[in-house]
């Protein structure tokens, strides 16, 4: 690794401009260890002013990795409906309960400790043990990678496991060994609210004396990043398939992989060469075991999801033969539109949800 130039002084001048006004979030406020680790992991890909609502309601109903714990993983679901990225919720239940079990309702205060609980990577282990519990170790997010990366003018790309190293080396070096959870949350900050993606405030920025990007006037090309990839899209169908008796069925899908243990109206994507419909009757019969009429189109919802974009085709049907079977899914429920609000949907299973809404529920002819 080259020589740290000047960078022995970002540690006073980050803490200086850190003691001078630093936003005081509610996870800030106690030190709690608890705290500090739910809002880490309600913070990972997610804005703060998203955060704040979803942490409120999450801390009043589970104020303690006790009461966590105790949950079931429906409810915690519940609560982090919206939310996105659903296995953190699901990994920070299924940590909590490792806590109770395996360190008395403690959460610990080391690294490697950290790292045992599931869903608990570095950067998070490392926030909570130097926020928490003031271990000299280091912290590297995506706010983070962008201060280091133009605080040393980095050429290199760091989507690579050898930069990615380099730059946890020098967090580590630069880390306050006295006040490193203050040093760590200081340096996310400034990259939150100083040095920005597309327009970093240079001119107000306490490192811009030492910052060789600045020097170099490279700012806006660091850090490096190779092309985004191409972004597939699939067609997907759904179905709300309504019974004689006015109920409709909704599927729990399997616990693990993507939106695992959320509920939704079940279907899957289409193939090469089926209509919609045709698409909506395989999958209930490969997943539930059912034959289903596929009537009228409900609504039609795009979104978008980390890797992939689908335009999701909710269609009104008809339930013809067969009992539910849990060959795809996890769990069903014969429903009606009054009772969801128990059960903890996808963003695109509550636009159907609302579609439904606006009908009032009613029964649509098939």
């Amino acid at each position: 690794m080259e020589p740290m130039r000047d960078f022995s002084k970002v540690p006073e001048l980050l803490l200086a401009w850190w003691d001078a006004g630093h936003e005081l979030w509610p996870w800030r406020r106690q030190g709690d260890p608890y705290a500090i680790w739910v809002a880490e992991v309600m913070l990972q890909q997610t804005q703060i002013a998203t955060v704040l609502p979803y942490y409120e309601r999450w801390m009043a109903r589970f104020p303690t990795v006790v009461a966590l714990a105790a949950a079931s993983l429906d409810e915690v679901l519940k609560l982090w409906e919206g939310l996105g990225y659903y296995s953190r919720a699901r990994n920070l239940h299924a940590a909590a309960q490792m806590v109770v079990r395996d360190y008395g309702g403690r959460v610990p205060d080391t690294v490697a400790e950290l790292q045992k609980l599931k869903g608990v990577g570095r950067y998070t282990a490392g926030a909570i043990a130097s926020i928490a519990f003031d271990r000299p170790v280091p912290v590297v997010d995506g706010n983070v990678v962008r201060v280091l990366s133009r605080l040393m003018d980095l050429p290199d790309d760091v989507t690579q496991t050898a930069t990615q190293q380099r730059l946890w080396a020098v967090a580590g070096e630069l880390v306050s060994p006295t006040r490193p959870g203050a040093f760590n949350q200081a340096l996310m900050e400034l990259g939150q609210r100083v040095c920005l993606p597309a327009g970093p405030q240079c001119l107000v920025c306490p490192l811009a004396s030492v910052c060789q990007a600045r020097a170099h006037g490279t700012q806006l090309d660091r850090p490096v990043r190779p092309p985004r990839p191409h972004t597939p899209h699939y067609h997907v169908a759904a179905g709300v398939i309504w019974r004689a008796d006015g109920r409709f069925l909704i599927a729990q899908r399997p616990p693990e992989g993507l939106l695992g243990g959320l509920w939704e109206f079940p279907g899957g994507k289409q193939d090469p060469g089926e209509t919609l419909p045709q698409t909506l009757a395989r999958e209930i019969q490969e997943e539930l075991a059912m034959e289903i009429e596929v009537g009228a189109l409900l609504v039609v919802v795009k979104h978008a999801f980390t890797h992939f974009r689908i335009t999701l085709h909710a269609y009104h049907a008809r339930h013809v033969a067969g009992e539910p079977q849990h060959l795809g899914v996890n769990d069903h429920a014969w429903v009606r539109l009054a009772d969801l609000d128990r059960y903890a949907f996808a963003l695109t299973d509550r636009k159907i949800i609302a579609s439904l809404r606006q009908a009032n529920g009613q029964l649509p002819l098939l």
